[in-house]
């Protein structure tokens, strides 16, 4: 963005760009600015790590509020049959890495997966349905993120076991865990943890995402084989997870 275009932006919604950077970063809007551009980069992800001989990657502006379609964040089209894939964009939770727990004694986090409004008309008025989208798209960095600070800006878990587990991991000293997570980015297909409730095949709230072999949750060199399985058609029967899965 140029010095202009700021200029410009700010003129246009009357921000007094003196104070632009204080507006970033206050602690309540910064959460729905890494939201959004978590959307624009798993689309400069996925575009880079797909071939565009075959697929056709674009970022879908779309405002739920004026109908009662979905929020589609990235539109997938494989060229070569015209068959377009829903793709949903999620945070991990904030400050949900741990090395250990009582009943997951292995490295995890939970990802944000649930409706930030309600649809009362709906049994399972938060929870997404399991054909509201073909695939999930996670990225590891707002799980090492500390939660519930009062400092500026985004700082690291202090937990020292998980920070060293998170070392070893990435095979980076701590001031660049960051840069790794910004990089680790997971995908899942909705039918592989969905629940039953209600009558209803729904999406865990904040499913939990195992740090390495997870059954549920595939890396980017799997993306094009599950992608291509969902245009098959061989993808999209719900199977029930381990209970664990959904509790955290």
């Amino acid at each position: 963005m140029s010095e202009q275009e700021i200029i410009s932006y700010c003129a246009r919604y009357n921000i007094p760009r003196k104070h632009l950077i204080d507006i970033l970063e206050d602690q309540k809007v910064l959460p729905m600015i890494r939201g959004k551009a978590t959307e624009y980069a798993d689309m400069e992800f996925v575009k880079h790590i797909l071939s565009n001989r075959e697929w056709s990657v674009e970022k879908l502006n779309l405002n739920p509020q004026f109908s009662d379609d979905m929020d589609e964040d990235i539109s997938i089209t494989f060229k070569r049959s015209g068959d377009r894939l829903k793709a949903e964009t999620k945070n991990a939770t904030r400050g949900s890495f741990r090395h250990s727990t009582k009943n997951r004694p292995y490295p995890h986090f939970t990802v944000k997966c649930h409706k930030s409004r309600s649809n009362l008309k709906r049994k399972n008025n938060d929870c997404y349905l399991v054909e509201d989208f073909d695939i999930i798209m996670c990225n590891v960095s707002n799980a090492l993120f500390r939660n519930k600070t009062l400092d500026p800006g985004i700082h690291l878990i202090e937990n020292e076991e998980s920070i060293n587990w998170l070392k070893e991991y990435y095979q980076v000293e701590k001031e660049y865990l960051f840069d790794k997570a910004y990089e680790d980015w997971r995908f899942c297909i909705p039918a592989s943890i969905a629940e039953e409730k209600n009558d209803e095949w729904i999406l865990p709230r904040c499913p939990v995402v195992r740090m390495a072999d997870d059954p549920h949750w595939f890396r980017p060199g799997d993306l094009h084989s599950k992608l291509r399985s969902l245009i098959n058609g061989t993808d999209h029967k719900p199977q029930v997870a381990t209970p664990p899965q959904f509790q955290f």
